[in-house]
């Protein structure tokens, strides 16, 4: 249903369909996406797969984005290949990682908290939102994937998502939403 959705809808972003997958830690975003992905290339759809958590740390949780916007959509907008700088995490503290190289796709997945923003939504061809179940479960799944020592921060970024969601409200924008335990099809 979300790849179909967003293939037939135009591209936004140069020739690239922009597709974000957004909501709160825990929620099961990256499963979603990763089908999302799957049902896309199974179309024959070029699809590029970028994380949020590939720019985030617990310290700059949406600030990043201008790194985002200037290496990888203002060049696809362009219809050139973009760059970028991942963060990665050698013993659980943010470091500058290797640089990636993505080439120019039909449908580039963007998943993670903010991918959904409103600066973003007018080069979107499709916002799903997935609130999952409630914060605890949340916290819970968050803390059994990253580690216990993950426990502290990742409460702290829960009680950052609420505010940044009560006034960026990618919920209300949304194409396609999907309840606790609901992912629908892909």
């Amino acid at each position: 249903m979300v790849a179909a959705a967003a293939l037939a809808a135009p591209a936004r972003l140069g020739g690239v369909r922009l597709l974000a997958v957004d909501g709160p830690s825990g929620a099961g975003k990256s499963t979603f996406a990763d089908r999302v992905v799957e049902a896309l290339r199974a179309r024959a759809a070029r699809t590029v797969l970028l994380r949020t958590d590939d720019f985030a740390t617990w310290d700059d949780p949406v600030a990043w984005w201008p790194r985002l916007r200037d290496g990888v959509l203002a060049p696809y907008a362009e219809g050139r290949p973009g760059r970028y700088r991942r963060v990665e995490w050698p013993d659980g503290r943010p470091v500058p990682g290797e640089y990636v190289d993505v080439e120019v796709p039909d449908v580039l997945v963007l998943e993670g908290v903010s991918a959904g923003r409103a600066s973003v939504r007018p080069s979107l061809a499709h916002l799903s939102w997935l609130p999952g179940p409630d914060a605890a479960t949340r916290l819970e799944r968050a803390v059994a994937r990253d580690g216990e020592p993950s426990r502290a921060p990742l409460t702290r970024w829960q009680a950052f998502e609420r505010g940044w969601f009560a006034i960026d409200q990618p919920h209300l924008r949304a194409d396609t939403s999907f309840g606790a335990g609901q992912l629908g099809d892909s």
